[in-house]
């Protein structure tokens, strides 16, 4: 069963500057090529950022997310004539049947278990021959080597349980390969992003490091499902803002030091006594 906190809290708002900033974008940059022009639908649409980006090329765009309040803000926040946000389910999606070319799914499946209704749901809305382009975690290189549990997941899944659901209802699939470092790479499965050699240090040591994708990408269509090469994404524009959100803090955080350490100085409190004194006499004398 789904669980609303939990995909709530994991829902990344345009305000975030980190990690998963660069594996969500990086994921839209790949859509954004195949929904020119499209019917399109976005599920779990969260915050809205992504349907919004899909907006600006596809013919239309509609959201999807489970939380009223989301949506709502949603809607208030992207206007556009060709996206609107919708709630509802990810095994009770409220569109018509065989209206999307495209369903896009970033990081929801992961958040239920209702694997095999969202599947069938996806299948009744896309139009013959329609697109699911689609993302997960890989449980063993996310959870079972790192050693980590995530307790926002409700159900991961191994590469080969994810493969085989998706072939299950597609006559046609392939898989890509994501791993982040301060950027994100997206490497075709017939490519294996093990292969690459990565390093890992500072000026003190240098280190080879693993490699492992940490998130599957799978394209799945009735129809061929279009080819692409390796790619990546760029967080310099994300690692900036980050930077510059962190320096705001720190100049705040100067500036509420200096007011506290001026209204506890010993000059301060005298004058303000004094003031304080002035004002009392002044409204005496103005009864």
């Amino acid at each position: 069963m789904s669980d609303i906190k939990a995909m709530a809290a994991e829902k990344l708002e345009s305000f975030t500057y980190n990690e998963t900033t660069n594996e969500h974008l990086h994921r839209y940059a790949l859509a954004l090529e195949m929904v020119v022009g499209k019917q399109v639908l976005d599920i779990v649409s969260g915050e809205g950022y992504g349907a919004n980006l899909m907006a600006n090329v596809a013919a239309q765009v509609i959201g999807v997310d489970i939380d009223a309040v989301t949506v709502a803000l949603a809607n208030r926040k992207y206007k556009r004539n060709n996206l609107k946000f919708l709630t509802g389910e990810i095994d009770k999606i409220p569109c018509a049947t065989q209206s999307f070319d495209v369903v896009v799914s970033f990081e929801t499946i992961e958040h239920h278990d209702q694997h095999e209704g969202m599947m069938q749901e996806i299948k009744r809305v896309l139009k013959p021959g329609g697109l699911l382009i689609i993302s997960s975690p890989d449980k063993l290189y996310y959870n079972d080597n790192p050693q980590l549990k995530n307790s926002f997941h409700i159900k991961e899944s191994y590469h080969a349980e994810f493969e085989r659901l998706l072939k299950k209802y597609f006559k046609n699939s392939s898989f890509l390969q994501q791993r982040s470092f301060w950027g994100s790479i997206i490497v075709p499965q017939s490519e294996p992003i093990a292969e690459a050699e990565v390093y890992l240090g500072n000026h003190d040591e240098i280190t080879h490091t693993s490699m492992e994708a940490k998130y599957i990408i799978a394209l799945a269509s009735d129809d061929a499902v279009p080819l692409f090469k390796t790619s990546l994404f760029n967080g310099e524009t994300v690692l900036r803002s980050q930077f510059d959100a962190f320096r705001e803090l720190i100049a705040q955080k100067a500036k509420a030091d200096v007011t506290h350490e001026i209204k506890n100085s010993k000059t301060y409190k005298i004058g303000d006594a004094i003031i304080r004194r002035l004002r009392l006499i002044t409204n005496l004398f103005n009864k």
